[in-house]
């Protein structure tokens, strides 16, 4: 594996970086990001990176928890919620331009009136004593999935404030989280893929039947049904018939107003590869997902537990190798950076193997498939973080080269 250039082992060894890892989020799959960013906590050198929790509620609001998450299950993640104890945080804001101050944060009722604490402001806000201030940041990991998060809305607020982030630019993230999108990225740059359609929320409410004739003549059966933009596999049905069909189309349309809709792969083997890197990537061995269920759904991913990984996968070297090249291809397609899981489909009666989906912020705990997968290919856990960050911290310190005027 070729080296990266460190910019974090570069950088002036006595500070530490102050790193703003952004978890929680409003999507279907907030309680998988709690479980990847307890990951990512635990695994943050200390010596090295002083760790800020940055979570965003179900609700959208942005806090300053006192602790980081610690449960890296996210079956343990959701059986704590069903608890609905909260912990006391102060609001946190993100602000939208470059500045000294990356974060602004608001500890409402945090001291008497009058007084103040530290130098800082203490405003008085509609009757209660507030303590307003700031906290830089030098690199902000997002550890989102899902809308409203791995989507770029995130990406685009720290590309206002000119703050490095992990992972993935505005566009790779948007076009990434939208499958219909990225399909078409895809066939222009000639990967391979299964047949689909794409149907809009609208289009299924205006005529059901037209929608599902077209379907059925150009696909058949059986079919995969998905909302366009979600992921952990949050709203996918499998359909045999029609009446299945038409549950999986209204389940889909419940969580987006576009809806894909692809021909199964017979026999399909589902073949993951992590890919890391900015210009120059590079394509770990590639995985095996053996789901507990007929197919990897939610439950198959995060709760039953009886799913089964296989790393690396047993493919022959050729096939191993052209998985990898097509994945490093995936991700130069949609001008991904630092971090993308590619998976593909293997159909197990012809040998053809299918493009399935990009995600650039995979899962992320130490049993996820991404980190495992660079595990085995000789790059721990805690080193991937590092080089992450590293990645990072490059990829903001090459656009700041780029001219922001004629």
């Amino acid at each position: 594996m070729s080296s990266v250039s460190s910019v974090v082992e570069s950088s002036n060894p006595v500070k530490k970086l102050r790193v703003g890892v952004i978890y929680g989020g409003r999507s279907g799959e907030h309680e998988v990001s709690l479980a990847s960013a307890a990951a990512v906590f635990r695994n943050l050198d200390p010596s090295r990176y002083d760790a800020v929790a940055i979570h965003i509620g179900k609700d959208g609001r942005w806090t300053l928890p006192e602790r980081p998450p610690t449960l890296v299950s996210a079956a343990d993640v959701i059986e704590a919620a069903k608890t609905g104890v909260q912990e006391s945080a102060r609001e946190a804001h993100l602000v939208a331009h470059p500045g000294r101050d990356t974060l602004m944060t608001i500890d409402r009722n945090g001291f008497p009136a009058g007084s103040s604490s530290g130098g800082e402001s203490t405003p008085t806000v509609h009757g209660e004593t507030s303590v307003v201030s700031g906290l830089a940041l030098d690199v902000v990991f997002p550890v989102l999935h899902g809308p409203y998060g791995e989507d770029g809305t995130v990406q685009g607020l720290l590309e206002l404030a000119n703050v490095p982030y992990v992972g993935a630019g505005v566009l790779a993230s948007s076009v990434g989280m939208d499958k219909a999108a990225a399909k078409l990225v895809f066939a222009a740059s000639g990967l391979p893929q299964c047949d689909y359609e794409v149907v809009l929320k609208r289009e299924w409410q205006r005529d059901e039947h037209a929608v599902l004739r077209t379907v059925v003549d150009h696909l058949g059966f059986p079919v995969f049904v998905k909302p366009a933009n979600l992921g952990s596999s949050v709203g996918i049905s499998k359909a045999r018939h029609v009446a299945e069909l038409r549950a999986a189309i209204a389940l889909a349309a419940e969580f987006d107003r576009k809806i894909v809709i692809e021909a199964a792969v017979p026999s399909a083997r589902e073949i993951e590869v992590a890919v890391l890197g900015n210009d120059e990537p590079e394509a770990s061995v590639p995985g095996e997902i053996i789901p507990s269920r007929e197919f990897y759904d939610y439950e198959a991913k995060y709760l039953d537990g009886g799913s089964r990984e296989v790393i690396p996968a047993h493919l022959p070297d050729t096939l191993a190798s052209e998985i990898r090249a097509l994945a490093v291809k995936a991700f130069k397609a949609l001008d991904c950076a630092g971090m993308a899981r590619i998976d593909f489909l293997l159909d197990g009666d012809t040998g053809l193997l299918y493009l399935n989906e990009a995600n650039t912020i995979p899962g992320f705990t130490t049993i996820s498939m991404y980190s495992k997968m660079w595990a085995a290919s000789g790059l721990p856990y805690p080193a991937l973080i590092d080089r992450l960050i590293a990645l990072a911290l490059e990829r903001h310190a090459d656009k700041q080269q780029l001219r922001t005027s004629v």
